[in-house]
Parts: structure tokens; sequence; C-alpha cells
């Protein structure tokens, strides 16, 4: 009694601060100081007082024409206000701006900047909505880094109040057919309610003293909600069987801990190393998705260790209390359904074996073919007003329009000198001349009837230094774009930044600097001697973020194998079984890889699951899914093993263990993997694609792991090793 009112009293003090938990999230997370596309917006930001971020204003009409005084007029209007909204700095306005107009489309659009760094930016929205001004006959949405965060914020949360819709109910059918009892149905919800409430708790303490990412709010409710039930449906089954056995109430209670609370605890230690490792990666939003699986893990383990036991010892037989069908007396029937498979499988193993590799492998073969990239615009489902904002513009003025890349670029003396104005004008003619680029911006490109010779006269000065011509224009120009030997070059592409072409672009770019991220080959728009470009923006933080990932993955792998080895040696005495349960994990997480490649790449299925193919894989999917997966597979993993070397240390007999360990766990790791499954696969309903992708994932690879490998694989390499 005192520990159940103890979790009352710790769920009651959580229940205020759960439902606030989303609004204390934050969309972004993917920028480091130490990359060079933030190295070179800080010397931008710091030396130039280039704004750190910016929203995009698009104006569009069905009836006005741009450039006519009815539309002007209006236009000017609706966004008057903007201009003294919160946190707004200037704008660039398409008034002096002509590519910023598209008259056959009807569409414009002003750039509004913001003091606010990126990842803060949606703060800025509400006073320019506020300050927007409703105007017959024109349209102003938003678009923009800003807007695009604070959509997948809003989205997310929608999504997770569909999947909780969707997996309750689903999960406590799965349960009340397992059990076939609603009091033993009912505890495992209760458990794994209680985790999820108190997780999201403790997430909103957190964020409170740093970020953390949108997308914990996904994955809590899966771990939480998943492991919650899958712990209790242990514990809970295993106390039937012992009450079955004849033991009395404290026994059972004792002989429930002392075994599968024992599975538990170690099952949440691997799932818990597992999501560490994402703790180890520098960003932001991976961090923060493995402090909060952790906290949620360790919160499932506690709860199952001593919440659920605790309810146990008060209801007693009565657990199996509000039948529906008619129960068995809990006793293990030795030659049962399970075992019989077991035995068929050991006495052929090699032929199950050789097969159910060929085809795990097989399903992971698309896996060779993945291309990575970061998210876009494109992840967000087509109805939200950011997306059609951006897909509007996009089709009025191209993909690469919205993602130019900024040149941070530092001379040998002041940057208006003579030598320097002909080392950039002609870096800037080779940039120009690339079918890649479609526009530069530079102070040497202000307008393509000047030559060379004009250039450096135009910012030719009196003064020693360079820094201030005495063509007044000039001096305008310099004012935001240069100071000393520090000017910007902005590089717009063709393509959009997820493209292949636009991340050669940056290879070229960076390829005077060999061994910085994502350097390339020389060639004719790499800069010269004399000019020191540091590249960012646009298709460059792309390429920052997926070679960072992809360098620091291997490190974490290891970590979390290494680490999990080790448990499962304290844990099962053996060097042999933490091997082989490793190679069992990685097989199924491959086949999970494959999947993703052929759905989410390529698009088979897309029509079904309700998405556009993205045509890559989102970086940060599969180390999230490595991770997560490693841990939940090794979940059955423990189940299992520790249920045979109960068995086997009983009996001495390793066909006998297999066989009675498949039968006493066999059901119950099909009926966690299905709760997991049903959690997962309620993201299927998700109108984000990366969440959609991670159910996806995780469903895939648990129910591969809890059928094709725990029922074929184990069974047949137990028989094989001996």
């Amino acid at each position: 009694r005192l520990v159940i009112g103890a979790w009352v009293l710790i769920v009651l003090c959580a229940l205020p601060f759960a439902p606030q938990a989303p609004g204390a999230l934050q969309a972004g997370g993917f920028d480091l100081p130490t990359l060079e596309s933030a190295r070179s917006r800080a010397a931008l930001e710091s030396e130039l007082g280039a704004p750190p971020s910016a929203l995009v204003l698009a104006i569009s009409s069905s009836t006005l024409i741009p450039g006519t005084p009815q539309f002007e007029a209006a236009a000017q209007r609706a966004v008057a206000g903007v201009a003294r909204a919160p946190h707004v700095v200037g704008s660039r306005s398409h008034l002096i701006a002509p590519t910023q107009v598209n008259v056959e489309k009807k569409i414009v659009y002003d750039v509004i900047l913001l003091d606010l760094k990126p990842d803060d930016s949606p703060a800025a929205l509400e006073g320019i909505q506020a300050a927007l001004v409703e105007v017959d006959g024109i349209k102003v949405a938003l678009a923009g880094g800003p807007s695009f965060y604070a959509d997948i914020q809003i989205v997310s949360e929608t999504d997770l109040q569909r999947s909780e819709l969707i997996s309750l109910p689903l999960a406590a059918i799965v349960l009340l057919l397992v059990f076939g009892s609603a009091v033993a149905a009912g505890l495992p919800l209760a458990v794994g309610g209680a985790t999820v409430i108190v997780a999201l708790a403790a997430i909103f303490g957190i964020a409170q003293a740093t970020r953390m990412s949108i997308f914990v709010l996904n994955l809590t409710t899966l771990l939480g909600l998943g492991l919650g039930v899958d712990y209790s449906l242990l514990l809970v089954s295993r106390f039937r069987e012992e009450l079955g056995r004849g033991a009395k109430l404290g026994d059972a209670v004792q002989r429930t801990v002392a075994t599968a609370g024992r599975a538990v605890f170690f099952s949440g230690v691997t799932v818990m190393l597992g999501l560490a490792g994402l703790a180890l990666f520098d960003f932001a939003i991976l961090r923060s998705i493995g402090i909060a699986g952790a906290i949620t893990v360790a919160i499932a383990v506690a709860s199952s260790v001593t919440l659920m036991p605790a309810i146990l010892s008060l209801l007693g037989p009565r657990v199996n209390r509000l039948a529906i069908r008619r129960l068995g007396s809990g006793k293990v029937n030795e030659r049962g359904p399970w075992a019989r498979l077991a035995r068929a499988v050991m006495r052929r193993p090699i032929a199950v074996a050789l097969p159910t590799l060929a085809l795990l492998i097989a399903l992971g073969t698309p896996w060779l073919g993945v291309r990575f990239n970061a998210p876009d615009g494109s992840i967000l489902p087509e109805r939200v007003p950011s997306r059609q904002a951006l897909d509007a513009l996009t089709d009025a003025f191209g993909e690469g329009s919205f993602s130019p890349m900024t040149a941070a670029v530092r001379t040998d003396g002041p940057v208006t000198s003579a030598a320097n104005i002909k080392l950039l004008y002609d870096w800037v003619q080779a940039l120009q001349a690339d079918p890649r680029v479609a526009r530069v911006d530079s102070i040497v490109s202000i307008d393509p009837r000047l030559t060379l010779t004009q250039y450096q006269l135009l910012y030719s000065s009196s003064s020693a230094d360079g820094a201030t011509p005495p063509d007044r224009y000039a001096a305008q120009i310099l004012s935001f774009t240069t100071a000393g030997d520090l000017t910007t070059v902005s590089i717009t592409p063709t393509n959009g930044p997820n493209r292949p072409e636009s991340r050669a672009l940056v290879g070229e770019l960076r390829a005077a600097h060999p061994g910085t991220i994502g350097a390339g080959t020389p060639s004719a728009i790499t800069p010269p001697a004399g000019l020191n470009a540091l590249i960012g923006g646009g298709a460059a933080e792309i390429v920052d973020v997926v070679d960072t990932i992809s360098g620091e993955f291997p490190r974490t792998a290891a970590v979390v194998i290494l680490a999990t080895l080790l448990i499962l040696a304290v844990l099962l005495r053996s060097i042999v079984l933490p091997i082989k349960a490793v190679v069992m994990n990685t097989l199924s997480i491959l086949a999970s890889f494959g999947a993703l490649v052929w759905i989410f790449q390529d698009g088979n299925l897309s029509a079904l699951l309700g998405f556009a193919p993205l045509g890559f894989v989102e970086t940060t999917i599969p180390v999230i899914l490595f991770c997560v997966l490693f841990g939940l597979s090794m979940d059955y993993e423990v189940f299992l093993l520790t249920r045979m070397r109960e068995i086997y240390d009983r009996t001495g007999d390793n066909a006998a263990a297999v066989a009675g360990g498949l039968e006493r766990s066999g059901r119950i790791i099909t009926s966690a993997a299905l709760i997991v499954v049903v959690v997962a696969g309620s993201f299927v309903f998700a109108e984000i694609v990366l969440i959609k992708a991670l159910g996806v994932g995780v469903a895939i690879a648990v129910a591969l792991d809890a059928t094709i490998v725990r029922a074929l694989l184990v069974p047949a390499t137990m028989r094989l090793f001996g």
C-alpha cells in the first residue's frame, strides 16, 4: 500500500506538467558552432550584423498583377505593420528586388529579417501574424524556417494525440485476448500509462534547463507505453504461472520479481544503453531524444519492478477476475506448440538457419542504395500553410531560391583593394557561368553591365584602409555586405539543397580546404588563393549535418554494442550468447533499414501509407532506429534466454532448455512484440513523414525479431552451439 500510494502521489504530481511538455519542446536542433556553416553564419552576424534568421512573406493575388499600382498598394496595406512587429529588424522588399517578383504566377515575396536564432525564430510568428491586415484580393502566407519549425510542432502534437487514440484501444484488446481477464489486461495498461505521464512531466522539467526536440514526444509514447506494457506483461504472466504451480501469494510475488523482474531490469539496462548512445552525438535533436528515451525506460523499469509487484501482492488470485474466456491453470505444457516448434527446428538447424539468414539479408539489400539527406519542408503534409506557401514559391521562383548558400569571404587586406576586387570578380564570374548556379549576389555582381575596372573604381577610396569609398551608393552597399577583410557572397543554386548537384557544388566550393566536411575536388568555382571562403547556408548546412552524423555513428554504434555485450555477459555468464544476440539484432535492424529505403526513399507503398516519396532517407532516422531497436530487440533476447538459462541450470539438458524456454516465453514475447508493433504502427497515421518512417521501421524490425528471429533462428543457433 505504501508503494502504491507513493506511485499515485508521483502520478498526481506529474499530471499538471505532462500536458505542458509539448509546448516546452522545440523543432530544430541541427546546429553546432564547430561546423563550417555555423562558423560562416557567426562571422557574418558578429562582423557584418547579418540577421540570425529570416521569414518569407509570400504575397499573391488571383486578380491583381504584381507591379501595378493596385497590387502594390494593396500589398503594402497588408504588410505595413510587419516592420514594427517584435523581433523584426529589417526586410528585403520585392519592390527593390526584381528577382522576388513573378508576374505570370501573380506572386511576390518579401524577406523579413529577425533578431532570433533559427531554433528560436518561431517566437516571432505571433507578432508578425497579428501585424498582417486582411486586404481584398491579396493573400499573405508565411514560409521559411520559422513557420516550418512552428508547423512541425503543431503537427507533431496532433500526430501524438492521433497515435494514442489508435494504439491504446488496440493494445487493450491485445492484452484482453492474451490474458483472457479484464483485471490482468488492465494492469499493464495502468503501469504503461503511469510511465508515460511521469516521463512527460520529467521531460517538461528537463526542457526548462536544456533544449529538447519536439520528436521526443512520439518516442516517449512508444517507449513508455510499449515497454511499460511489455514489462508488466512479463511480470503478470510469470505471476499467474507461479500461482498455477500452487505457490503461496508471497512466494509467487518474490519468485516473479527474482526471475521476470531480473529479466526486466537487465532488459531495461540494455535499452537504456542503446538510447544513451544517442546522447553521445553533439546535435541537440539526437542528444535530447537519447536523454528523454533513457529517462522513459528508467521509469518503465522502476514502475514494473516496484508498482506492479505491489499491485500483484494486493490482488493475488483476483488478478484473474472479470474473465472473458475460460482460463487455464497457469501450468506450462512441456509439449505445447512453441516447444514442438523449437524441437522441429532443432532437428534440422542448418536447413532452417540458412534460408532464414538469407531472407533477412535479402530484406536488407535495398540499404545498399541509401541516399542520406536532412529534412526540409517536404516532410510536412501538403495541407499545412507553410508547406503550401513553400510549394507556391518554389513553383514560381525555383527550388533553389529559398535555400541560398552564403559564403563568408576573407581577403588578404581590405576587400575593396584593387587586387582583392579582381580576385572576387573573377571568382564570381566563374560561379555565374556554372549551370548549377542561378544567381550570385555580391559587391561585384550588383549590375551585369559593370566591368572589373568599373567595380575597382566604384570601391576605390581615398582612405588608407580602403573602407570608405567616396561613392555614396557604393558606401551603402558595403555597409551591410563588407567590413575590412570580410565580405559576403550569396550563391543561389538552380536545384534544391537536397539535390546531389547542390551537394557537389558545396564540395567544389570547399575544395580549397581539403579535409573539411564535404570537401570535394577543386574546379573552376573553387575559391582561388587569396580568398578564404567559409561556405554556409542551404546545401552546405545539409552536408555538414549529414556528414557529421554519419561520421559520429560508427563510434556510437561501437559503444552501444560493446556495452550491451558486457551487460549480457554478466546476465548470461557467457561470451558466445551475447555475440550471437548482437548478430541476431543486427540482422533484424538491417531488414528494417532496407524497408526504410524501399518504402520512403523509393516510394513503394507511398499511396497506401499516404505520403509523397522523399527520394532520400533522413539522416537521423537510421541512427534513432538503431539505438531504439538494438535495445528493444535485446529485450526479447533477454526474456527468452533467461528462461532457457533457468531451465538449463535446473536440468542440464540443452534441447529441453531451448524448447522449454521458448514454450514459456514464446507467447509472451509475441504478445509483447504485438503491443510494440501496435503502438509503433499507429505512427503510420502520422502526417509528418519522419514520424511515419520511425513507426514503420520499429514495427517491421520488432515483428521480424519476435517471429522469424526468435522462433526460428534462435532455436537453430542454440542447437548448433549446444
